[in-house]
């Protein structure tokens, strides 16, 4: 293994544990690393969803038990018809846009004072959640991030909501990479960069659900909110920046 593949595998690691202790947020840092090391939209795209598809899979797995099947068959329905009809406007959209509108919303999903009556029924806070993955998702890439807010219930416990975004997010990246291949995207060009990332998540999500497992809930949903904010944030600024480059 080259030590740029290394590099890029120790960071995908460390989003990979961050997304197993918080459910959410590794996903959003990786695609950044992607462009950060000057892989174009074509490249890291489909391999961030491929690498995520693995990480999501792992965590899956790892939280099993705590799935909530039926928030993922309607988010499943919401999802699955998405990105083959978005894939082919997938080049021709200003991506930076979509992210200030998302980094605007994710901070006003975040405002204090939300009560558990507020929270959309089940089926429909899923059914909207899977159509956002599988469309905004096509654009963006990290879908778990302005989804995440949705899985945050009041009556499900922490592993329930990372176990049952990973499955839903696993379900995602499955249709955005058929959705990709349509448009002759793939991650399977990159197999020098791919394997070692797909190791380095599964073995990232070990070391994060370990983490998990010393948090309460009340620090572990301080913890999600802080990633969401944070995250939001980078969002507002890589679209900013990236407008302004464009208009430079």
């Amino acid at each position: 293994m080259s030590f740029f593949a290394f590099s890029i595998a120790a960071a995908a690691f460390l989003t990979a544990a961050l997304s197993g202790i918080a459910g959410v947020g590794g996903g959003t840092i990786l695609i950044g690393v992607f462009y950060a090391i000057g892989l174009s939209t074509a490249q890291a795209v489909p391999l961030h969803a491929a690498v995520q598809l693995a990480s999501n899979a792992s965590r899956t797995v790892a939280y099993f038990s705590a799935v909530e099947w039926r928030a993922a068959g309607w988010f499943m329905l919401g999802c699955a018809p998405a990105p083959f009809l978005i894939a082919p406007y997938v080049p021709l959209v200003n991506t930076h846009i979509i992210e200030l509108v998302l980094g605007v919303l994710i901070i006003a999903s975040l405002i204090p004072g939300k009560k558990a009556d507020d929270f959309l029924p089940l089926r429909w806070a899923y059914l909207i959640a899977g159509v956002l993955v599988g469309s905004i998702g096509m654009f963006v890439g990290a879908s778990g991030l302005f989804v995440g807010r949705l899985f945050l219930r009041p009556e499900w416990r922490k592993e329930t909501m990372i176990g049952t975004l990973a499955l839903c997010q696993c379900l995602g990246h499955a249709t955005k990479l058929l959705g990709y291949g349509t448009v002759g995207l793939s991650p399977f060009e990159q197999m020098d960069l791919l394997v070692p990332l797909v190791i380095a998540v599964i073995l990232g999500t070990v070391v994060g659900k370990q983490l998990n497992q010393r948090l309460s809930e009340e620090r572990f949903r301080t913890l999600v909110n802080a990633v969401l904010l944070i995250m939001s944030v980078k969002l507002l600024w890589d679209g900013v920046h990236g407008l302004m480059k464009a208009g430079a």
